[in-house]
């Protein structure tokens, strides 16, 4: 399902005329997590698509939302609150939320306003861990919920 800011109608394939800037939004369904991939600019007037996207708690079998913002150039407080809601809504439904793959401006947002030690932020959608597995390793004193390295195994000869 494509969502273009604040509608639930198709965004049109590659090569259309839209703006740069405009809000786009992709959801699907992989097994147990829906993954919401944003690109363009996430503001005050483009949230509703966002905020649209990520609602819709509980869904059966749900376990966990992914949202990759690779490809959002911007992000403002706006958009900013609607994925603190979001982690709010999804922890009380008993579903992880995480982002992953900010672009250095965005992730810039995330560390200034102290959003990434709330929000489990993930290097990309690549590297984010499997449904199954993305609780396993995470530390319980960790509000990131970030997996953190063992001990280093001993080297051989």
């Amino acid at each position: 399902m494509h969502l273009p800011a604040g509608d639930a109608g198709d965004t049109g394939g590659a090569g259309d005329d839209r703006d740069e800037g405009e809000l786009r939004i992709d959801v699907r369904r992989a097994g147990p997590v829906r993954i919401v991939s944003v690109g363009g600019e996430l503001d005050r007037d483009s949230a509703d698509g966002l905020r649209v996207a990520l609602a819709g708690l509980p869904e059966d079998g749900l376990t966990r939302i992914l949202v990759d913002l690779a490809e959002l150039s911007f992000c403002d407080s706006t958009g900013l609150n609607i994925l603190l809601r979001a982690r709010q809504d999804a922890e009380r439904a008993g579903v992880l939320l995480e982002l992953a793959g900010p672009r250095p401006v965005v992730a810039r947002l995330l560390a200034l306003t102290g959003a990434d030690t709330v929000l489990r932020v993930r290097p990309s959608v690549a590297l984010a861990p499997a449904a199954d597995d993305s609780r396993k390793d995470a530390d319980p004193t960790d509000p990131t919920g970030s997996t953190r390295p063992g001990p280093a195994a001993p080297e051989r000869p």
